[in-house]
């Protein structure tokens, strides 16, 4: 799975319909650039692919003012709604992805109803919980890792690694269970967006050639 393909599909449901430097903008807010491989040219052409796909709609509206080609806008299909939830809900159980995909998971984590989320977070811990005692059947982290050498860190870091995922995972469901956070039928939601014109005080400010002139 790719963080972009998700983070994309996720900034322009939350718009209805945006233009390519509103989605680049809103995951340099967010601080996807430093975290993924959201860089504009990523964003741009995920845009297009995804258009392609049948995943977006692209708009053509009013041409550059500097002459270039029509700024296009993008809609969300009902296709791409299905897909982004499909990457969404695997993106929260799947505990052995790279970081950047979580991440982006959190970020639309309430776009789900709260109890769907509660029961994701908890597949994901069953998940770590069954990796960890498959991988101590051949590696006792009580033992310590020398007696394996040095290869033994490797193992030493995947478990601790486990072990914390978990724990921070659980953690997470019992603040959900809390309250916290407004999820999908609850009320109006939390605002992750920037409006059209306002200023992005995170924004890198690197030129793409098709950023707006």
């Amino acid at each position: 799975m790719s963080a972009i393909r998700l983070l994309v599909l996720g900034a322009v449901r939350q718009h209805g319909r945006a233009h390519g430097y509103q989605v680049r903008n809103d995951l340099e807010y967010w601080g996807a650039h430093e975290w993924s491989n959201a860089k504009p040219g990523s964003i741009y052409h995920a845009l297009k692919q995804m258009a392609k796909q049948g995943l977006l709609v692209a708009h053509e509206i009013a041409p550059s003012t500097a002459g270039g080609p029509p700024r296009t806008e993008y809609e969300i299909t009902d296709k791409g709604t299905e897909e982004f939830r499909t990457l969404l809900r695997e993106a929260l159980v799947a505990y052995d992805q790279k970081p950047d995909i979580l991440s982006a998971a959190l970020g639309f984590i309430v776009d789900l109803p709260r109890q769907e989320a509660v029961e994701l977070l908890r597949r994901r811990v069953d998940g770590i919980e069954e990796w960890r005692r498959a991988v101590t059947e051949y590696y006792s982290p009580e033992d310590g890792p020398e007696r394996l050498g040095h290869i033994g860190e490797i193992m030493n870091f995947w478990v601790h690694s486990a072990d914390a995922g978990a724990e921070w995972t659980r953690g997470l469901i019992g603040r959900i269970e809390g309250g916290a956070y407004t999820f999908a039928g609850e009320g109006e939601p939390f605002v992750g967006v920037l409006a059209e014109g306002q200023e992005n005080p995170y924004a890198t400010g690197e030129a793409h050639p098709e950023d707006p002139r």
